[in-house]
């Protein structure tokens, strides 16, 4: 039987499991949880991008460059989502035709990219 394998992309946690003999297996992750923050965070000094945990505990010191909920603007215009785009810390701008750019210093980064 093949493998399947199967992600939940939350706005808040994210998780993912395989489907090997007919029975599914959550995977855990680096520090052994069932779920993931939906956190990426670009460090500002080494410019390494941090995921789950590590980027929410450092969000507090680096809110410009730690992206959250980044899902409510998968798939949306910037027109669309002015006022929550005024909502989070990091920079959420206009791109090519009006989607949306999520800018990172020199970087612009559309929402899929970053989940």
């Amino acid at each position: 039987m093949a493998k399947s394998i199967g992600i939940d992309l939350g706005t808040t946690n994210s998780c993912v499991a395989v489907l090997e003999g007919g029975d599914p297996t959550v995977i855990t992750n680096s520090e052994g949880e069932r779920t993931t923050p939906s956190v990426v965070a670009f460090d500002r000094r080494s410019g390494e991008r941090l995921v789950g945990q590590l980027a929410r505990r450092q969000a507090v010191t680096n809110p410009e460059r730690t992206v959250y909920s980044i899902k409510r603007f998968v798939g949306r215009r910037y027109s669309d989502v002015k006022t929550e785009a005024g909502r989070v810390g990091y920079q959420v701008k206009s791109g090519p035709g009006g989607d949306i750019r999520i800018g990172i210093d020199d970087k612009e980064y559309s929402p899929p990219e970053i989940s």
